[in-house]
C-alpha cells in the first residue's frame, strides 16, 4: 500500500494544509483600505481584532496539537478516531472562517466611496442611541454596513455567533435602500432598541407582567396574548419612538408600506405585529409619550390608506379587537417596572421632556440649516429634529437627504479625531509612567 494513502498521512496532510491556510488569514487592520474617517470606533476595532486573532491562535494549537498527536499515539489509533477529531477541527476553522466573513463585510464597505464615512456617522448614532436612557452607560461597541432587501436586522453583542464564540460587538444591517433621510434612523433606533432591550431584560420582564396582566375575557385575552408574542418587537419600536418621535414612525410606514395582502395577514408565530396593527401601535406609544394632535392624523391617513374594509367580517373584528386594546396595552407598557430599570416606569426611562414635537421644531427653527451647529448635538437628537421637521412640512426630502449626508460624515470625522485624541493621550501617559 502507497505511504501516502494511508489514513494517518492522509489527515497530516489535509491538517497542514488547513494550517497553511489559517497562517494566510491577516488582520481586519491589514485586509482593507479606507479613509480614516470611515474607520471602525475604536473599542469596537480593537475588541473585534482581539475576538478574530483569540480564534486563530486557539484554532493553530488545536491544529498542532492534532499534528503532534497524529504523528505520535494517534498514528496507531483507528482511522475512525482519526477521521474524527481532524473533522472537529475543520468545523472549528469554518465557523472562524465564517466570523471573519462576518467582520469583512461590515469593514468592506468602509472602502466605498461616501458610503464609508456614513457608515462610521451611522455608528455613531447607534452608540448614541443605546445610551439614550442612563440607565445604560457603557454599551457594547456597534458598528454598522449596508444590505439589499426593505429590512434592518441585528446581530446583538454577546450572542452566539458560528461556532459558539460570543459576538464581541453588536453587528447591525441596514437596507442599503434607505440612505440616506430620516428613515435610516428609524431602522437603525429599532434595532439598538433590541441591544438595548437585552441589555436591561425587557424582554423578559414585559413578558411576565403583561402575563400577569392579561384580562380574563376571551377575546380580551386573545388581544393581550398577541401583545406577549410580539412584545420583542413592541419594546424595540418603543426604543425608536421614544428616540425619535415622529420621524421613527415615519420610517416604519417606508418599511410596512406593502401590498394589502402583507399589510393585514396574521403573523403567526412571526415575532412582528402585523403591518397595518404595528403602524398604529407606532402612533398610540408616540402619542402616550409625546402627545400632539399629530399622531391622531398619522393614524387617520394610515388607515385611509389601508381601509379594512373588503376583508372578511372575522378578520376586521380581530383588528379592531386589537385597535381597541392598543390605549389600555400601551399604558401597561409605559408603567412597567423592573429591577433593571432603578425603581422607574419604562416611560420615564427616555429622555420625552426633551423630545417633544413643540421642542424638535424650536430648535429646527433656532439651528435654521447651521452645519456646524446640529453637528455638535446628540445624533439621535438630530435626527428627531429632522423627522418633526419633515411631519411638519419645513423641510424637504432633498435638502433632509443632503443635510442628513453631510452630518453622518461630521460625525465620522468627529468620532476619528476623538479617537485620535485618546491615543495620544494614552501615549502620554504610558511615557511619563515610564
Amino acid at each position: 500500500m502507497d505511504t501516502r494513502l494511508r489514513s494517518d498521512a492522509l489527515l497530516e496532510m489535509e491538517a497542514r494544509g488547513l494550517l497553511a491556510r489559517l497562517n494566510q488569514i491577516r488582520p481586519l487592520a491589514l485586509h482593507e483600505t479606507m479613509v480614516p474617517a470611515a474607520m471602525l470606533p475604536l473599542r469596537a476595532a480593537l475588541d473585534i481584532e482581539r475576538f478574530l486573532h483569540t480564534g486563530r491562535t486557539v484554532l493553530r494549537r488545536r491544529v498542532e496539537d492534532y499534528l503532534t498527536w497524529l504523528r505520535g499515539p494517534g498514528r496507531q489509533a483507528p482511522p475512525a478516531e482519526q477521521q474524527h477529531r481532524f473533522v472537529l477541527i475543520r468545523m472549528r476553522f469554518n465557523s472562524i472562517l465564517s466570523q471573519l466573513d462576518m467582520f469583512t463585510e461590515v469593514v468592506t464597505q468602509r472602502s466605498e466611496s461616501r458610503t464609508g464615512t456614513w457608515l462610521s456617522g451611522l455608528d455613531v448614532l447607534a452608540d448614541d442611541a443605546l445610551r439614550i436612557t442612563p440607565l445604560i452607560t457603557d454599551p457594547p461597541p456597534a458598528v454598522c454596513y449596508l444590505a439589499r432587501g426593505p429590512g434592518a436586522a441585528i446581530r446583538r453583542a454577546r450572542t452566539k455567533m458560528p461556532g459558539g464564540d460570543l459576538s464581541p460587538a453588536a453587528i447591525i444591517r441596514i437596507p442599503r435602500e434607505r440612505m440616506v433621510g430620516h428613515g435610516i434612523a428609524s431602522s437603525l433606533v429599532h434595532e439598538v432598541g433590541h441591544q438595548g432591550a437585552a441589555l436591561l431584560g425587557l424582554v423578559e420582564s414585559l413578558r411576565k407582567d403583561l402575563a400577569a396582566r392579561r384580562p380574563s375575557g376571551t377575546r380580551e385575552q386573545a388581544v393581550w396574548r398577541s401583545w406577549e408574542r410580539w412584545i420583542s418587537e413592541i419594546v424595540a419600536d418603543l426604543w425608536s419612538v421614544a428616540t425619535l418621535g415622529i420621524s421613527s414612525t415615519l420610517g416604519l410606514l417606508a418599511v410596512v408600506s406593502l401590498p394589502r395582502f402583507f399589510v393585514f395577514r396574521p403573523s403567526g408565530d412571526d415575532p412582528h405585529p402585523i403591518p397595518y396593527i404595528r403602524v398604529l401601535l407606532s402612533c398610540g406609544m408616540g402619542e402616550a409619550l409625546h402627545p400632539h394632535p399629530q399622531w391622531a392624523a398619522m393614524r387617520a391617513s394610515w388607515k385611509a390608506l389601508n381601509p379594512v374594509a373588503g376583508l372578511p367580517p372575522v378578520r376586521q373584528q380581530e383588528l379592531a379587537a386589537l385597535e381597541a386594546g392598543i390605549p389600555a396595552f400601551v399604558r401597561a407598557l409605559l408603567a412597567h417596572r423592573s429591577p433593571a430599570l432603578g425603581g422607574r416606569a419604562l416611560g420615564q426611562v427616555f429622555p420625552t421632556a426633551e423630545r417633544t414635537p413643540a421642542r424638535l421644531l424650536q430648535l429646527h427653527a433656532t439651528w435654521r440649516g447651521d452645519l456646524g451647529a446640529m453637528a455638535r448635538q446628540r445624533p439621535s437628537l438630530v435626527f428627531a429634529v429632522a423627522g418633526q421637521a419633515r411631519a411638519a412640512g419645513r423641510i424637504t426630502p432633498e435638502a433632509e437627504s443632503q443635510l442628513i449626508g453631510a452630518l453622518l460624515r461630521a460625525w465620522a470625522l468627529r468620532s476619528t479625531l476623538a479617537s485620535a485624541e485618546q491615543i495620544t493621550t494614552t501615549r502620554r501617559v504610558l511615557a511619563r509612567a515610564s
